[in-house]
C-alpha cells in the first residue's frame, strides 16, 4: 500500500462507490448479453473463455499496466520522463513495451523533428477507453486495500 494513505471526503467516497456499483451493474448486463450467445456450436463456453483471455493478454504482461497507468494519470510523456516514473524498469524493457503497446493500438508515438528531436508517448483513443473502463476497478481496489480512505 502506498504511503501516505490518501484521505478524501465522505461525499467523494460515496460518489465513487456509487459509480463502482453502476459499473458492476453494467458488467452484469454485459455478461448476461454475451451469455445469450455462448451456448451455440462454435461459440461455447470454451470459445468465450479463450476469447476473454486473448483480449486481456496484453494487460497481463509485466510493465504494461505500469506504463498505461503512467500515461493515463500523468498524461503524455517523453521516454526519460516515463523511465523516471517507472522505478526499476530498464531502458530496453521500456522501449520494447512501448513498441508492443503501440503495435496493440494502446499508445501513440509522436516525433517532433526539432531540433532537437523529441519523441512523446500518449494513450490512443483505445488506450484512453481502456483506462476509463479500468478506473472503477482501480478505485475499488484502492478503497479495499485502504490506500484511499
Amino acid at each position: 500500500m502506498p504511503n501516505p494513505v490518501q484521505h478524501i471526503s465522505t461525499d467523494s467516497i460515496t460518489l465513487i462507490q456509487s459509480k463502482i456499483d453502476d459499473t458492476i451493474d453494467n458488467g452484469i448486463s454485459i455478461r448476461n448479453a454475451l451469455a445469450e450467445y455462448s451456448n451455440s456450436d462454435a461459440y461455447d463456453i470454451n470459445w468465450e473463455v479463450q476469447a476473454a483471455v486473448e483480449a486481456l493478454q496484453v494487460f497481463g504482461s509485466r510493465w504494461t499496466i505500469e506504463i498505461l497507468s503512467t500515461l493515463y494519470i500523468a498524461g503524455p510523456r517523453r521516454f526519460n520522463e516515463m523511465k523516471a516514473l517507472l522505478e526499476g524498469i530498464s531502458s530496453r524493457t521500456l522501449s520494447d513495451k512501448l513498441t508492443l503497446l503501440s503495435d496493440e493500438g494502446l499508445i501513440n508515438r509522436t516525433v517532433d523533428e526539432g531540433p532537437p528531436v523529441r519523441v512523446a508517448y500518449a494513450l490512443s483513443k483505445h488506450g484512453v477507453a481502456c483506462g476509463r473502463l479500468l478506473s472503477p476497478l482501480v478505485a475499488h481496489l484502492k478503497i479495499r486495500s485502504g490506500s484511499v480512505q
